[in-house]
């Protein structure tokens, strides 16, 4: 049988930030056992999880810390402007630990290693990426999928697109659209708003990744998690107004103004070579994943409400705290 049970099974994931409280809610409404792993050792959001502290640069402390563990699943990541110097050694470190663990390794991925791309984004594209974090992605892509061939540890990988939803600030659909929308100004994006640009609902691909878990189909395999048909970054962004009751306001930055931005930001300045993403198309398929294990991603609309009324709470825990 290839759908294996969770309910009281211990799943470990690994980073406590957007995508790790998505996947442990996925988890914990399959019934779970779940552990989180993070430097500190708490976090305030989830309950019913166990939260533990470690360095996971650290085989040995992977290891014990997903001892017994069905499947882990890898959603840590350095700062964005240290991938190429750090990214590499956690993945060695956690393949490591999961290796002599015994469990099944479920990888949290993106979309960089293809490179720029003529047509939708499907799974049996070859890694072209000439960017560094690019090339830093297809590397870590290619080692885990060498170590499930070699037999070392089971492996699969979930792809999302950019990412939006609750706790999701660093992100095209973060921080610079949300609570300008709710306050009445222009959000601010990258590139073209009026190409096409497939977005990821961050509970989505927390349920995928959960699914890649549970179902031995999954291993050895990259997959396209789901995603809801994909719209312009305009037709979004009217779509976010249009539930706020306001008129459409945007203001778009280009790449003078990401390379002036770059000079005191590092996150921006990182951002330079991403930029191709967001003046043409971006459209990712994710059929492979939906004939194999069915499922239908949120549609835009309410992933806009869901997202909105998180930034909501956000705002009203600030004033409390004010």
């Amino acid at each position: 049988m290839n759908q294996t049970e969770q309910r009281g099974e211990l799943h470990v994931v690994l980073g406590t930030g957007p995508l790790g409280q998505a996947t442990a809610r996925a988890l914990l409404e399959r019934g779970a056992t779940v552990r989180m792993v993070n430097r500190r050792g708490s976090h305030p959001t989830l309950a019913n999880v166990e939260v533990c502290s470690g360095d996971l640069y650290n085989p040995t402390v992977v290891q014990t810390l997903t001892a017994g563990a069905t499947a882990v699943y890898q959603c840590a990541q350095p700062a964005y402007y240290e991938w190429p110097q750090k990214f590499p050694s956690l993945i060695e470190s956690i393949l490591a630990g999961v290796a002599a663990s015994g469990a099944k390794l479920i990888v949290g991925d993106n979309l960089y290693m293809y490179g720029p791309v003529a047509g939708a984004m499907t799974e049996d594209l070859p890694n072209a990426a000439t960017t560094r974090k690019g090339r830093t992605r297809a590397a870590m892509s290619e080692a885990l999928l060498a170590a499930h061939k070699a037999g070392r540890v089971r492996v699969a990988i979930g792809r999302g697109a950019d990412f939006y939803g609750p706790a999701v600030r660093q992100s095209t659909l973060g921080d610079r659209v949300f609570p300008a929308a709710l306050a009445g100004k222009a959000a601010e994006i990258l590139g073209d708003p009026d190409q096409p640009h497939t977005f990821t609902f961050i509970d989505d691909f927390g349920a995928a990744l959960a699914t890649l878990g549970a179902d031995d189909r999954a291993l050895g395999q990259i997959w396209h998690v789901p995603n809801a048909p994909t719209l312009t970054t305009r037709a979004v962004l009217a779509a976010l107004f249009t539930i706020l009751g306001t008129p459409l306001k945007m203001r778009t930055m280009g790449l003078t103004m990401l390379r002036l931005g770059g000079l005191f930001l590092p996150v921006a300045r990182e951002s330079i070579e991403m930029f191709y993403q967001f003046n043409a198309p971006f459209v990712v398929d994710s059929s492979k994943y939906t004939n194999t294990f069915g499922g239908n991603a949120t549609p835009i609309q309410e992933g806009l409400q869901r997202t909105l009324a998180w930034y909501r709470n956000q705002e009203g825990r600030q004033r409390q705290a004010a």
